[in-house]
């Protein structure tokens, strides 16, 4: 593997940046409500539902979460119709929810948070299923997902919670990760879960488009280690294993959470492993250098047979202490990760090319196009200035032509995931959609760009009636 670059000079942080008012309280919710036009028009061409889905709350009785991934899950759901836009925003309805909600503190334990009991105690609390995480948009309903336990099912409209979803065909024990990925040409959708154990076995779905469990595989693997997303590249399956593995007995004894009792051994490397998507059976593994990565970008099957993806690459786990200081308003952990892009040789998961595609600070790629055409839409932050207690501030378009496109929110503005949207009036133009917490006003707004002119600003801003926090992942179903 190339080496990593040397890393850069952290600015200093500054005392508190202005998005941590988004966080310091629990969300509101609001019931469906016309939104008003801040700024702009809405195109009268944007015709579909945009979901939104992360942590909107991180206290419960006075007890501040440990950690970002912990806070009660609430879906945002945005409607627009060519005229109008109307939002509602409701929080999952999960056991654990419900039950803190009516005894008015915390009860049970979170990926980086243990409940206020003595250590006697904490070794019988349980894992609250957060729902936080991310949205699968079925015909019927949407799934509020989180990786650690099963999808809950919400109407599609009035966002309502209706249970637990076992999708025909999992067991209550099964976990279901935030990621699933849909085929484009086939519509079948591929998930997985972890399976705890001495060494862990990674639990491989595919379903129907409409959501029901077809087949499932199995995979051992060494240790316990954490699996946050996946590639699907046509007809197979690829994933990275970084070298983060759980030390279970602090974890399960509650002396630890897991989130510090995950500890990263780069002796181990990093493990790609090749997955048949029709048999969802292994094909291939290799090992190789040591990295970390939440989340891939775009993918495809070459033609040539190689398999090609891009993944935000950080050098080490750092980015689960950043993420843990979030709860608190205050980073001072630097955790910077870049766009790598790898063409790897399915048949035997060898690495037969590795390149950069963007050396600065990134995440949360989405690509729309196919093959080595797609554009990828992502946040980066503002500039090389920005110290590391502030979050994303610019969303930007990297397209393999002609390279990357920075469109700056401003001061005290921090946009969410852009998710793009094809226009079908005019497919060379999609629509980019993030909500932006705008911190000069302390309120939550709906942006929508042009997508191949990102640069220009957004053509239509929408006030929300209530500050929706910094989410982590969504999804748009066309009108």
């Amino acid at each position: 593997m190339a080496p990593s670059a040397p890393p850069k000079a952290q600015p200093a942080a500054t005392p508190t940046a202005l998005w941590a008012a988004a966080i310091a309280q629990p969300a509101t919710e609001f019931a469906a409500t016309p939104l008003a036009v801040l700024e702009g028009e809405l195109p009268t061409d944007l015709r579909g539902t945009l979901y939104r889905n992360g942590p909107a709350r991180l206290e419960r009785g006075g007890v501040q979460f440990g950690h970002w991934f912990d806070g009660d899950g609430a879906v945002l759901r945005v409607q627009f119709d060519g005229a109008t836009a109307v939002a509602n925003y409701r929080y999952v309805r999960s056991a654990g929810f419900v039950d803190e909600e009516e005894a008015e503190e915390c009860l049970y334990r979170g990926y980086g948070t243990l409940p206020p009991v003595s250590i006697w105690q904490r070794w019988q609390t349980q894992m609250k299923n957060a729902a936080n995480t991310s949205v699968l948009a079925l015909p019927d309903r949407l799934l509020a997902l989180w990786e650690g336990g099963l999808p809950h099912r919400l109407d599609l409209e009035t966002l309502e919670t209706l249970g637990l979803d076992i999708l025909d065909g999992l067991k209550p024990s099964d976990t279901f990760t935030a990621h699933p990925k849909r085929h484009p040409r086939t519509g079948k959708i591929f998930s997985f879960g972890l399976v705890p154990g001495g060494n862990a076995t990674l639990q491989l779905y595919r379903l129907s488009a409409a959501g029901v469990v077809e087949k499932t595989g199995t995979i051992p693997l060494s240790g316990i280690p954490l699996i946050h997303d996946c590639v699907l590249a046509d007809r197979y399956l690829v994933f990275c294993v970084s070298p983060v593995r759980l030390s279970p007995l602090p974890a399960l004894f509650g002396l630890s959470s897991f989130s510090d009792a995950l500890q990263w051994q780069p002796q181990q490397g990093t493990q790609i492993i090749v997955v048949d998507a029709d048999s969802l059976e292994a094909i291939a593994l290799e090992a190789t250098d040591p990295w970390y990565q939440w989340h891939f970008g775009h993918s495809y099957l070459d033609f040539d047979g190689s398999v090609v993806f891009d993944v935000v690459r950080y050098p080490d786990f750092a980015t689960n202490q950043y993420l843990k200081e979030v709860a608190s308003g205050h980073m001072t952990t630097p955790a910077d990760a870049q766009l790598w892009q790898y063409r790897i040789d399915p048949k035997t998961a060898r690495i037969l090319d590795q390149h950069c595609l963007i050396d600065r600070h990134c995440e949360f790629p989405i690509a729309i196009g196919r093959d080595e055409a797609a554009v990828t839409y992502l946040n980066v932050h503002r500039d090389d200035s920005v110290p590391v207690n502030e979050l994303f501030g610019a969303i930007a378009r990297f397209d393999p032509k002609t390279g990357l496109t920075v469109a700056d929110a401003g001061p005290g503005c921090y946009p969410s995931e852009p998710i793009p949207v094809e226009n079908a009036a005019n497919p060379q133009q999609p629509w980019v959609l993030s909500v932006v917490y705008n911190g000069q006003q302390h309120r939550s707004e709906v942006w929508v760009y042009e997508g191949h002119d990102l640069e220009k600003g957004p053509v239509c801003r929408l006030e929300l009636p209530s500050v929706v926090p910094p989410s982590f992942h969504g999804t748009w179903v066309n009108g």
